[in-house]
């Protein structure tokens, strides 16, 4: 489970590896202990929270016009496709 400083504590830590998941929290500055964040993993976390960014720009996206599952659907594909574009072709 990869989460946020906000979700540092000792019993969601104890939680989770219960369910057999490793643990990655960015540690709380707070925090009296140091814990070893693994740093690599926590950057999957900024690249999906990134992904989330670049479809809120999608207005109709954002707001929720479409108001069955399968037309929301088909735009989230739309707008995955506009922004796989846009990384994948240079700008002019």
């Amino acid at each position: 489970m990869i989460a946020d400083t906000g979700y540092d504590s000792d019993a969601i830590r104890k939680c989770v590896e219960g369910c057999g998941m490793q643990v990655v929290i960015h540690p709380n500055p707070t925090r009296r202990t140091k814990l070893r964040l693994d740093r690599r993993a926590y950057r999957r976390r900024y690249l999906v929270e990134c992904f989330f960014h670049h479809l809120k720009r999608f207005r109709c996206l954002a707001t929720r016009f479409e108001k069955t599952a399968r037309h929301y659907l088909a735009l989230v594909h739309v707008a995955c496709t506009v922004i796989w574009l846009q990384e994948l072709l240079p700008q002019r």
